[in-house]
């Protein structure tokens, strides 16, 4: 039996989730409705993408009975009301980042899930690649030996948007292209924590960071070092340092290629992981890779 979506904003990210979902088989996955806070805007990405339904307000989707779960692509300042709306509605949510724009606004959501026994996960996509999952593979078996540095670098000029540059937006370059440094950090050394941690950065005169480089520094000599900025456009790649060898992967945050070396003989493996297209094209590179994180 299909797992019946809601579709919460209109906007290019929910545009390019629907296209992903579109990718998957259809008996698994449909999307039953979207909603918008303008119902021209509702209609036509309902007719764009041929959802049955289309809404003129998130309360209307939320009391739809036939919606399993709601994927929410607002803007980051609507992320704790409209979770609580669709939880409030029995609705299970995979919301996308940032869930939330404190500790205290994500407590809030998480104990409302915890308290209705619904499904809640902020939708960060790069967790849900196969070359994630090779990685932690490859990090497991030792196979290159064992884990010392991580390195990320993720650079592009988005500072112009209104929705990087302005603070009561919810704005701040680490919520748009930071995190993905440090959910990759997170996602090599695993459980691991870091016994220190230094951030330098530039604040705009609107009062958010434009960009920030962060040093983790693990037990036994490992570290990871993390470059972002929305004011300019680097290689953006990453890789992982072990004893034995080394791993490359781009674009990092949304990957189908990656090389592994082998120190000892010289050898690189490449890894190829190609995405499907979606009939309607997605405004965003790699976009039907959001595919992964709804087929968990």
């Amino acid at each position: 039996m299909a797992l019946h979506w809601g579709i919460c904003s209109a906007g290019k990210i929910s545009h390019d989730f629907v296209c992903a979902l579109s990718t998957l088989d259809p008996t698994l996955h449909s999307v039953m409705a979207v909603a918008a806070r303008s119902a021209e805007r509702s209609r036509k990405f309902a007719e764009l993408h041929q959802i049955p339904k289309s809404y003129a307000s998130y309360e209307e989707l939320a009391s739809d009975d036939s919606i399993d779960i709601v994927y929410i692509g607002s803007i980051n300042t609507e992320h704790l009301s409209l979770s609580k709306l669709f939880l409030n509605h029995n609705k299970n949510i995979l919301c996308e980042k940032p869930m939330a724009l404190n500790v205290k606004q994500l407590t809030e959501i998480q104990s409302l899930a915890k308290e209705k026994n619904l499904f809640c996960m902020e939708a960060v996509w790069s967790q849900f690649f196969p070359i994630y999952q090779k990685i932690r593979e490859i990090i497991a078996s030792r196979e290159i030996g064992e884990v010392q540095i991580a390195q990320a670098t993720f650079c592009l000029p988005i500072l112009t948007k209104d929705h990087v540059a302005m603070k009561e937006l919810g704005g701040g370059v680490m919520y748009s292209l930071g995190m993905y440094t440090a959910q990759f950090a997170m996602m090599v050394f695993g459980d691991e924590t870091p016994k220190s941690v230094s951030v330098s950065g530039h604040l705009t005169p609107e009062g958010v960071d434009s960009g920030a480089n962060i040093t983790l520094l693990y037990p036994n000599n490992k570290m990871a070092t993390l470059v972002y900025s929305g004011i300019c456009r680097m290689s953006n790649v990453a890789e992982v340092g072990c004893t034995e060898g080394k791993i490359k992967i781009y674009p990092f945050w949304c990957p189908t290629h990656m090389e592994v070396t082998h120190t000892k003989t010289g050898r690189t493996d490449q890894f190829q992981f190609p995405l499907p297209d979606s009939n309607v094209k997605p405004f965003y590179d790699n976009a039907t890779g959001l595919r992964h994180e709804a087929e968990l």
